[in-house]
């Protein structure tokens, strides 16, 4: 497997402990995380990020145990093995689409995704040296996911990337991560409360509070 999750948990200070499903995909293989809004979805995707630690339990990504890497092994790790899709896409704007790629590139020694191909597959090749502050909203998330691929992860993990969408706009954005995770080999974890995405994902989990 490419990413499991074993036995994690994680609690705040002063709050109950959250305890979360044991995960387990390979690569091309897509995963819904769904829950309400509080419910620990954020911190699931944090936990399997690295961002957090877990206070039990791991997160174990082609072959690595998270929690074992810290420091820049870690931030470095983190680079060339994952791909964030957050949900406001948070780019530079002072800088052009293809420099925001070149940015996210700039610290890994992998050779990753060649970036005129990239932002060919996401039909937004003539943007290449276009201000991100010119782009529309639909334009903007696919740079997102552009960036989040350039470096080819292993693992693609995407928070609330529909919230803001209309119907037909997160169908598309769901189809292009899925179809993207399945050409560059990495697992995709969703991460929503946005029950429209059940219909194009199959595999899901949920988290709650207990």
């Amino acid at each position: 497997m490419l990413v499991q999750t074993k036995s994690l948990s994680f609690s705040y200070p002063g709050q109950e402990t959250l305890t979360f499903p044991d995960i387990s995909l390979a690569a091309g293989e897509a995963l819904l995380v769904l829950g309400k809004s509080g419910s620990g979805k954020t911190t699931f995707l944090n936990l399997l990020s690295g961002l957090l630690p877990p206070k039990h339990g791991q997160v174990i990504l082609d072959g690595t145990i998270l929690s074992e890497l810290r420091g820049q092994r870690l931030d470095q790790f983190r680079a060339s093995h994952l791909g964030i899709v957050f949900q406001k896409p948070h780019l530079i704007a002072a800088l052009s689409v293809k420099e925001n790629l070149e940015i996210a590139r700039y610290f890994v020694k992998t050779k990753g995704n060649p970036i005129p191909s990239l932002l060919q597959e996401l039909g937004i090749e003539d943007k290449a040296k276009a201000s991100v502050a010119t782009l529309s909203e639909g334009e903007a998330q696919r740079v997102s996911i552009a960036r989040a691929l350039v470096n080819s992860p292993k693992l693609i993990l995407a928070d609330e990337p529909t919230s803001s969408l209309d119907d037909e706009h997160a169908e598309i954005v769901i189809h292009l991560l899925k179809e993207q995770a399945i050409t560059v080999g990495a697992a995709l974890v969703i991460v929503t409360h946005d029950q429209r995405v059940k219909a194009s994902i199959s595999n899901i989990v949920e988290v709650k509070r207990r």
